[in-house]
């Protein structure tokens, strides 16, 4: 009989275990899989505690989210959520999460790790490879919405696959815009530009929002042909007309995509569905598609976010931990 003891792995452990470049791959890796249907992966159930303003009134939300790795075989399960309110005002992190492991045969639960690190660092995985799957360049300039961690993240995996040459940073404080181009700027080639005109921002190739603004912040009419814009927020970045003007709509998973997110409202009024999708992420990564010559085509992509990157890269780290022997063990049944 197998022991029956969970592995316990904390932040500073996982940092030890996984970096950039080993993310971006399991990503890329994790997007074939969702691709070819070795990866079992439901669409994210979401507890709202008032993030919408309703009850109860905590300025926050959790989402769970399965998946099964064939790859692995390994199945789990993040719980992940962001706060504002109380949270924010105990300097805590907007994200917070933990992901859960099980042995799949058996259902025993092999580990239980933090999370808010490894979903920082694959959403921004899903940002660069979704890049490696759309531009055939090695070079990109970025407008960027927002200034936080994932902003952040979103920079660091990109720069691992391309040379990002401009940065246009967006922040409706241009303090907190002055200080991430401070922090990020070996990553860019020329200087960034922090700036408090999201017009500006609008310029560049690919857009990237990444705020939990419930309004839009870029207008249709800012958008050229030739750019990619990523809404990567929870809400309505994003103009509606800017959706039905885009020649190619390109997600990772496509109940989600569009039932959650920039596409939501408009699915919800049935002026929105899965026809109205190009592709997905997993068939240009299979290159089973293609999403052909974008440079006179504006293109929306939406790697909304699902389970299986999560479950995938706490994979890995679980088992490098083992092979090193980090980690804690906690027998819950003792």
């Amino acid at each position: 009989m197998k022991e029956n003891k969970t592995l316990l792995l904390n932040q500073s452990t996982i940092k030890e275990l996984v970096d950039v470049k080993d993310i971006n791959e399991i990503v890329h890796d994790t997007f074939k899989g969702l691709g070819d249907g070795s990866i079992v992966n439901p669409s994210k159930l979401t507890l709202d505690l008032g993030e919408t303003g309703g009850y109860p009134a905590y300025d926050g939300f959790m989402n769970a989210m399965p998946a099964y790795i064939g790859s692995q075989d390994i199945a789990g399960m993040k719980w992940v959520g962001g706060f504002l309110g109380e949270r924010k005002e105990a300097d805590l992190p907007y994200i917070t999460a933990m992901i859960l492991l099980i042995d799949p045969h058996l259902g025993t639960f092999l580990s239980a790790l933090e999370g808010a690190y490894i979903t920082n660092k694959r959403t921004g995985a899903q940002t660069a490879n979704s890049l490696r799957y759309l531009l055939d360049k090695p070079q990109v300039k970025i407008g960027l919405y927002g200034a936080g961690e994932q902003a952040r993240t979103n920079i660091v995996a990109i720069a691992d696959l391309f040379e990002i040459t401009d940065l246009v940073v967006w922040n409706h404080r241009l303090k907190t815009a002055e200080i991430f181009a401070k922090e990020m700027q070996a990553y860019v080639t020329n200087p960034i530009e922090p700036t408090l005109d999201a017009q500006k921002a609008s310029r560049m190739d690919v857009l990237i929002t990444v705020t939990p603004s419930q309004k839009p912040l870029i207008k249709t009419e800012w958008v050229k042909p030739g750019t990619i814009v990523f809404p990567l927020g929870s809400f309505q970045e994003i103009e509606d007309d800017l959706i039905f003007k885009a020649d190619k709509i390109i997600v990772d998973h496509v109940y989600q995509a569009l039932n959650r997110g920039a596409l939501k409202k408009l699915t919800s009024k049935g002026k929105l569905s899965e026809k109205n999708i190009y592709t997905t992420l997993g068939q240009l990564a299979l290159k089973e598609t293609t999403a052909g010559d974008l440079s006179n085509e504006i293109t929306i992509c939406i790697p909304i976010g699902t389970g299986a990157m999560d479950v995938a890269v706490a994979g890995i780290v679980y088992k490098r931990a083992v092979e090193k022997g980090l980690g804690k063990h906690f027998d819950f049944l003792g």
